[in-house]
């Protein structure tokens, strides 16, 4: 939730994860709030330092999530999963809801 100094009401923002394809067939997971800005900065070379010079870059999945917090954790389990694994995910073959509703549980 983010407070605005315009509404005395919170605002929800709702967090994306995402995962990029490299010109070498590497998968680069990520969060953000807007996924075509993000992939934008990423293709400019503004983005995370472990694209940069990757040529090509393809954005292979993404998927809301909801809250930051749950963002982050969600983030961190993908990046422990093996290539196999994220590329079943990519695939639609691995169930993401289940996945996401792991997490929630925890």
């Amino acid at each position: 939730m983010v407070h605005t100094p315009y509404h005395s009401d919170f605002v929800t923002v709702c967090w994306f994860l995402y995962l990029i394809r490299t010109a070498d067939n590497r998968l680069y997971t990520g969060i953000t709030t807007d996924v075509p800005r993000r992939f934008r900065q990423h293709q400019a070379g503004k983005g995370a330092k472990a694209l940069r010079g990757k040529g090509d870059l393809q954005l292979a999945f993404s998927h809301e999530v909801g809250e930051h917090s749950l963002a982050l954790r969600l983030e961190y389990r993908v990046k422990q999963l093996t290539k196999r694994e994220k590329e079943r995910l990519v695939a639609g073959e691995d169930a993401f809801e289940t996945l996401l509703a792991r997490l929630k549980d925890d």
